[in-house]
């Protein structure tokens, strides 16, 4: 049932929504359409209410003008939803350490660097799992020079990563051994991964579609990027393919969600078949095909 305060949302002319979902699709790469309407009124509404705006043009200005950004970052943060958990499509990891590491360090000496980017990573879940897996199940991780990366538009969802502490619901899919070796219990149903791990992360703030925040993610070697890009329009897709190739190193990979399929976005990469997933992969042939390396 619609709460009393419902009644208040604003009833906006089809022209001013579509005029709304444009500009924050152009800031963000969020792509909402009429059908997610309500979801979107009750948080456009919700702000306008905070900030006293009467019309969505008046928020619109605050929204471009406000030199701090603080007002959008609100926004984006009632707008991005973030669902997960610990070894969330757990074969997408064991593809990581049972296959696709051991191709990328193939050709590489003990003390290279390995670079591994969560895109997307919401509440931390994601980089931490991976983080897991390198230690518990792929035997060169002493080898190499690990590097971490995890980022995320939403940044209410980055504290909560830094800090690191998750509910039950979180930890329901890690084996209770692994919970007691990585984690310290707070109080009953509340627990924190250990610093050693926290600080193994590098959690930033970063907004795909924003080619500055994006340039400092290069010679990366495994990108996962799972059920983000499911909220972009098909243009913000093939953008997004676009900046993960960039991104990559030659023959590195990027990880999708389990609906989604790079051969839908994008021509650039090749998909490899492994046994326990499928990867997409940068050819090697682009060092010398202009790719920006």
């Amino acid at each position: 049932m619609p709460s009393s305060t419902d009644k208040d949302l604003p009833s906006l002319p089809a022209a001013e929504y579509a005029a709304f979902c444009d500009f924050l699709r152009s800031r963000t790469g969020l792509s909402f359409t009429e059908a997610k309407r309500y979801f979107v009124d009750r948080r456009l509404a919700e702000r306008m209410r905070a900030v006293g705006a009467e019309e969505l043009g008046d928020y619109l200005n605050l929204l471009r003008f406000q030199a701090s950004g603080e007002e959008l970052q609100l926004l984006v943060n009632l707008m991005t939803v973030n669902e997960t958990y610990f070894f969330r499509e757990k074969y997408q990891f064991d593809c990581l350490v049972n296959e696709a590491l051991n191709e990328v360090v193939a050709n590489r000496t003990p003390g290279d660097r390995v670079r591994i980017w969560s895109a997307g990573c919401s509440t931390g879940e994601e980089p931490y799992s991976i983080a897991l897996m390198l230690l518990e199940h792929w035997s060169r991780v002493d080898d190499f020079e690990i590097e971490l990366y995890a980022s995320d538009i939403d940044s209410a969802v980055l504290a909560k990563a830094r800090a690191g502490i998750y509910e039950e619901r979180s930890l329901q899919m890690l084996p209770r051994a692994l919970v007691a070796k990585y984690f310290r219990q707070l109080g009953p149903g509340r627990w924190q991964i250990m610093e050693e791990l926290r600080e193994s992360v590098d959690f930033s703030r970063v907004n795909l579609v924003d080619p500055q925040e994006v340039a400092r993610f290069r010679s990366i070697d495994v990108i996962f990027c799972r059920n983000l890009l499911i909220y972009f329009d098909e243009l913000g897709r093939r953008e997004a393919a676009a900046m993960f190739y960039e991104a990559l190193s030659p023959c590195g990979f990027v990880c999708l969600g389990h609906s989604e399929s790079m051969s839908r976005m994008s021509s650039l990469f090749v998909p490899r078949r492994f046994p326990d997933a499928i990867l997409y992969q940068k050819p090697r042939a682009s060092l010398t095909g202009g790719s920006g390396r």
